[in-house]
């Protein structure tokens, strides 16, 4: 399968929207299912691309396959990344797409803008403990895990934290 990674067109913001919002609510990863006010942050593509850089996937035909958000400077959408740092969030693929490697595209993407990106030596990102899937791509990528910068936005979410020294 031929996949094209390029920065989203704003007439895509709300297919990618519900795409995140999906994968996040049909993965388990909310705990309070559709009634989480985090399906809203997910959905606002344009508030996303607004303050990061947002990428997706699409096949040969067009087909969006998934997306992630790219902060390039540590900027205020960034969750943890500090000076020297990017970080990417929100990684989402289609159910339908999964094993095709749009996840992989999307994380080297972000490899390769951060390695573009002036006075940046590290790319960071959080993520659920529950991605395994996720956790074998940024591990073959050669990131590594930061359990110093573990975090938890609320109580019941602890965040995994991995980081790629560039």
């Amino acid at each position: 399968m031929d996949i094209t990674i390029r920065r989203i067109e704003p007439e895509e913001h709300t297919a990618l929207g519900e795409l995140t919002a999906r994968a996040y609510l049909d993965g388990g990863l909310l705990d309070l299912g559709e009634e989480d006010p985090y399906l809203e942050v997910l959905r606002d593509v344009a508030s996303r691309e607004a303050r990061a850089e947002v990428y997706v996937a699409v096949d040969e035909q067009g087909t969006l396959l998934g997306g992630v958000a790219f902060v390039p400077d540590g900027g205020p959408f960034a969750d943890i990344a500090g000076p020297g740092e990017a970080e990417f969030r929100m990684l989402a693929v289609d159910a339908k797409a999964r094993g095709r490697g749009a996840g992989e595209a999307l994380v080297r993407t972000c490899v390769e803008r951060a390695r573009a990106t002036a006075g940046c030596v590290r790319l960071v990102l959080s993520t659920q403990t529950v991605m395994y899937a996720a956790h074998r791509i940024y591990g073959r990528l050669g990131f590594v895990r930061t359990p110093d910068r573990d975090w938890s936005p609320i109580p019941a979410v602890p965040l995994l934290t991995y980081a790629l020294e560039l």
